[in-house]
């Protein structure tokens, strides 16, 4: 059976960000990444030099592992990375699916899979410019085509400043028809202790800017699981 390179996983816990936030979960995170983001929070994740600490398993291995995780009782797995898209996952949500479990996935839209169309949920997380990625707009649309309609789909764009805000308006007027949730950017990678009010006074510009713009279908959301456990890995 096809291998999967995965990081870790873990849960069950809850979805910390986007449209599923509060969900209960277990995450599948991959390993390996097309992109290197200027503020990634998850680089033992994306970073070859970590891949020594990756792991190799099929199909059959990952859901045994979920399976005692959540006490063989299905629910929600998060596929997230890296970029999970890279990853052979279709036989993976396949069987998942056959046995009760839904399914997540959370990329940045550069990577396409005809599997997409068996999600229940897929988060598009286009870079904005703060993350120093390249964009193209002809990926993010193959994405979009490549999940269907039966897939919930959301938008959901990290904000590090107005440049950011601005890049991430002209999105949501190229997909008016796709929900879309802004993030403000944790700046505190890699620090032991999350400065609380730090995170809070981002999201307060976030919300203040989102208001005075009237940008009134969008919505704001923090990082849930930043708040509650900082930048701790498995939760």
């Amino acid at each position: 059976m096809t291998e999967i390179v995965v990081s870790e996983i873990f849960g069950p816990t809850i979805q910390g960000e986007g449209a599923l936030i509060g969900l209960p979960t277990v995450f599948v995170r991959t390993g390996g990444c097309d992109f290197i983001c200027a503020w990634c929070d998850t680089l033992y994740a994306v970073d070859k030099k970590f891949k020594h600490h990756w792991k190799r398993m099929d199909a059959t291995a990952i859901l045994q592992k979920v399976d005692e995780l959540s006490g063989n009782k299905p629910l929600c797995i998060t596929l997230s990375g890296g970029n999970p898209a890279i990853q052979p996952l279709g036989g993976m949500i396949e069987l998942g699916r056959a046995r009760g479990y839904t399914f997540a996935l959370e990329t940045q839209g550069s990577v396409s899979k005809d599997w997409f169309v068996h999600l229940d949920a897929l988060t598009l997380s286009p870079k904005p410019p703060s993350s120093l990625m390249s964009f193209s707009p002809e990926k993010l649309n193959a994405c979009i085509e490549a999940a269907g309609s039966d897939t919930k789909i959301t938008l959901k764009i990290v904000i590090s400043d107005e440049i950011d805000l601005d890049w991430a308006i002209a999105r949501h007027q190229s997909y008016p028809d796709i929900a879309m949730v802004l993030q403000p950017c944790n700046t505190m990678v890699g620090d032991n202790v999350i400065d609380l009010e730090r995170l809070a006074e981002q999201m307060r510009w976030l919300v203040d800017e989102v208001n005075r713009r009237q940008l009134y279908k969008v919505r704001v959301l923090p990082q849930l699981h930043v708040q509650l456990w900082g930048n701790q890995r498995g939760v």
